[in-house]
């Protein structure tokens, strides 16, 4: 009873303060007498090897952060359960920073809730935040279509079956994104590489990844990567196979010490830190936050012992010249994988145009559909 009843009192003590300032912008007595509270919401678990560890991982490096107090909470649905979690985290913690990361939370749960909180501050992963939306409602994500392609160079490199494969979860533009990537990249080193996917319907789906991983290797492949939230099961079922795999979100390489050729990771504390920052100093909430290599966003897993001279070259000179701004991933022309010109000759997409945040097809060379 006496923890409710102080917590009430300090959120009576903190609104008093924070309806004198903007929001967000707690004076420096506010900021001695109580950490700033941030909230952490994971779709799965932690410990996943994969997209929410990523995001624990950042977490982990905000509480040794002073002034910071984190509460967390895993494996909550991308559904009306994600408001009543934010919500409890904002009244019962005094939550005034929350990160909830899951792709699904954003609209319409962050969206619906944001309104009825304006002194809160949602910093949502991927979502695409626009004129109109609330103001103290923002997105980051990282350019990772960046670390796929250079999987694809690796994977292009390293394929003897000249067939590489994508077990992805939904056909959301982020992921058709990483797909043609990845196989953009493999076909850099050798434009007859084709890159079969399946898409197994949600982020965390055990069974099906083990199915699909199966599956393609049935049909040949020999290298694999992934856009589902825990691919550890993807990796230990190719490595099962004899196969080799690219990681995603985290490094999967204790799951596969000679199998794993090298990753595409998250580096999130670069943007947490950021959208800390402004809470902290009373700036203007970030509302829309992208970065890749160059920015710190995104990050490459160390190579592993069976990468060839070759491949781990071109794949770091590729990188070199995209942390310059050298390297475009998306240049004309290119066709989709049923012979439609999708960008003409000439034409560049470079990473900050938000058509690439639309994407809605797969690249020449991809054997599946959506």
């Amino acid at each position: 009873m006496s923890t409710s009843l102080d917590r009430r009192a300090s959120l009576k003590t903190l609104a008093a303060l924070g309806a004198a300032g903007t929001l967000g912008g707690w004076s420096s007595l506010a900021q001695a007498q109580k950490p700033l509270t941030v909230g952490v919401i994971y779709v799965g678990p932690r410990d996943d090897y994969g997209y929410n560890q990523s995001h624990a991982m950042a977490a982990a490096e905000l509480k040794k952060m002073p002034g910071v107090k984190v509460v967390e909470e895993e494996n909550v649905p991308e559904t009306s359960a994600v408001q009543k979690t934010m919500t409890g985290m904002i009244a019962q913690d005094g939550a005034s920073l929350l990160f909830p990361t899951s792709y699904g939370y954003f609209d319409p749960h962050v969206l619906a809730l944001a309104p009825k909180q304006p002194d809160v501050r949602f910093s949502h992963c991927g979502g695409l935040w626009s004129e109109g939306k609330p103001k103290n409602v923002g997105s980051f994500f990282g350019y990772i279509d960046e670390c796929q392609y250079l999987n694809g160079v690796v994977a292009g490199h390293m394929t003897k079956s000249k067939k590489i494969a994508f077990i992805a979860a939904k056909p959301i533009p982020q992921v058709l994104r990483n797909i043609n990537a990845f196989t953009l990249g493999a076909r850099s080193v050798d434009p007859s590489i084709t890159c079969s996917v399946i898409f197994t319907g949600d982020w965390s789906m055990a069974v099906k990844e083990a199915e699909a991983t199966n599956s393609l290797a049935d049909q040949g492949c020999d290298v694999f990567t992934m856009h589902v939230d825990g691919p550890k099961v993807v990796v230990e079922t190719a490595v099962k196979r004899g196969k080799m795999v690219c990681g995603y979100h985290a490094s999967q390489a204790k799951l596969a010490p000679t199998a794993y050729l090298t990753g595409a990771e998250w580096n999130w504390i670069t943007a947490y830190k950021t959208i800390l920052d402004a809470a902290q100093t009373g700036k203007p909430h970030p509302n829309f936050l992208r970065g890749g290599l160059k920015e710190g966003y995104v990050k490459m897993s160390a190579y592993g012992p069976s990468v060839s001279d070759a491949a781990k070259k071109k794949a770091d000179d590729t990188k070199a010249k995209m942390i310059a701004g050298s390297f475009d991933i998306f240049k004309g022309p290119i066709k989709d994988n049923k012979g439609k010109e999708v960008l003409a000759s000439g034409k560049v997409q470079k990473q900050t145009d938000l058509e690439l945040e639309k994407m809605n097809y797969l690249v020449e060379g991809v054997q599946g559909s959506f």
